[in-house]
């Protein structure tokens, strides 16, 4: 029998008998929405208004509420997207109570792939160190193509002039005040201009082995492979030369990234990404000889003394390391969520755990001088963690930080500048929560944050080139 537009009466009985169970535990983000767009369950509409809901809670309630709406195909669909987004336990629940008899073969005459053995449980089981370290095809990260700026979009906010920048100038100099701005060619704009192709150079240190005998305290990073093969699908997709450079000693990295800022393609490219992956302490990041390499080196590294072809290009970091070795538990909220996203194995990645007035003649004379810069800017950082805390990484997905920042990267670059990407970034880790029952790290927390020295807003226009 159909229900309302289509559905099953069945389908319909299931969703309603289970909706509490499945709006306290199903994840609702990003990669499940996209799975039910792809089956046209969910017009674009609809996923916006779920996944603007600042709760899982409601994100769940509101798909919930749409799903019978959606035709015959809508129970199916949402089946497989429990099945694709590690959530089997949820879609077993549905698929085999008792009153679903013949459900099985309701599966087998579709083309939709049957749910496995491991999936037929009631309700999620505690995974082990054993299980958790098998399967990694199984627990991948979102690979999801980038979505596409459009030529409208890029039209609008690459070649925007900052019209009330002009408009102040001329008022003021029409009312024969000496003007405190000029506005020069560096400031016509409101975003980077990011038109070559490639983009940029793009470079992942990733230290996952350590030095048993010279950093016996470094635990090897299970996971870390995963962080840099996503980290170089997803640079190589925003159209970025990826070099990726595994398990260096402290000197190894000097090396590599002096090597790399030297590269005489960063002249003739809109900008520059570094990634780096390791073990870590506040302001300092572990070499696999257990030696330290200094952030502030790094930054110096690219700044605009030493690195002069990047200078008025935006500079990408991206700091996966822990901070120092405090495991952040978190605090109860009285009315939040009993536990949000991010089953498997999580591990600290850590080893041991104003200018003066003048008259316009002046100014039109300094305008034509060589224009000073200060000795940093148009700089960005991402940092897995807050100040002395540690960073989490799961043992198959990759870490936290990494994890989000390929997944808002891929859904968010189209429309949205770094800045804000980084703060949807912070967003997502703030829900997230440690799901490993009997290790110390069940239920813990972590916080990333960034810092910026970023002149105009950087949007990566991904799979745009005007033609000239």
């Amino acid at each position: 029998m159909l229900g309302e537009c289509g559905m099953l009466e069945r389908d319909r009985r299931g969703l309603r008998k289970y909706a509490v169970t499945l709006c306290k535990e199903m994840v609702v983000d990003e990669l499940f929405i996209q799975s039910l767009q792809t089956d046209d369950i969910l017009t674009d509409s609809m996923a916006e208004s779920i996944l603007a809901e600042l709760t899982s809670h409601k994100r769940s309630w509101r798909l919930l509420s749409l799903l019978p709406k959606r035709g015959p195909r809508a129970f199916s669909s949402f089946c497989s997207a429990l099945r694709d987004t590690e959530q089997q336990h949820l879609c077993a629940l549905l698929t085999e109570s008792p009153e679903r008899d013949g459900e099985r073969q309701r599966y087998v005459d579709s083309p939709l792939p049957l749910p496995t053995q491991e999936g037929i449980v009631p309700t999620k089981r505690a995974r082990t160190q054993e299980s958790m370290e098998m399967c990694l095809d199984a627990d991948s990260p979102i690979t999801s193509s980038v979505l596409p700026c459009t030529p409208d979009f890029y039209l609008k906010h690459c070649q925007q002039k900052h019209g009330s920048l002009e408009r102040r100038y001329r008022r003021r100099c029409s009312q024969r005040v000496s003007p405190r701005i000029a506005p020069t060619e560096t400031n016509i704009f409101l975003s980077y201009s990011m038109v070559s192709s490639p983009r940029g150079l793009a470079l992942v240190i990733s230290n996952v082995s350590f030095d048993s005998c010279a950093a016996p305290d470094l635990d090897s990073r299970k996971g870390g492979e995963v962080d840099e093969e996503v980290l170089r699908k997803v640079f190589t997709e925003l159209d970025y030369i990826v070099t990726v450079r595994r398990d260096l000693t402290a000197q190894g990295m000097r090396e590599c990234i002096e090597q790399f800022g030297r590269r005489q393609q960063h002249q003739t490219v809109s900008s520059c990404v570094v990634c780096l992956l390791s073990h870590g302490v506040e302001g300092a990041i572990y070499g696999t000889d257990g030696q330290l390499l200094e952030l502030d080196w790094v930054f110096e590294a690219f700044d605009n003394a030493h690195c002069p072809l990047l200078q008025n290009k935006p500079k990408m970091f991206f700091i996966q390391a822990c901070r120092g070795e405090e495991m952040d538990c978190g605090v109860e909220q009285p009315d939040g969520p009993e536990r949000t996203q991010s089953p498997g194995c999580e591990q600290r990645d850590a080893g041991r755990e104003g200018e003066g007035d003048g008259d316009t003649r002046q100014m039109e004379e300094r305008g034509r001088l060589r224009v000073k810069l200060p000795q940093r800017s148009d700089m960005i950082c991402g940092f897995a963690s807050l100040k002395g805390t540690a960073a989490m990484r799961n043992t198959k997905r990759g870490s936290w930080f990494i994890q989000e920042v390929n997944s808002a990267l891929r859904f968010r670059a189209r429309d949205t500048h770094l800045s804000d990407i980084l703060v949807q970034v912070n967003g997502r880790i703030k829900d997230r929560e440690g799901y490993a029952p009997g290790t110390p790290h069940h239920r813990c927390k972590e916080m990333s944050e960034f810092t910026s020295s970023l002149c105009k807003d950087l949007y990566l226009f991904p799979k745009y080139h005007p033609q000239y």
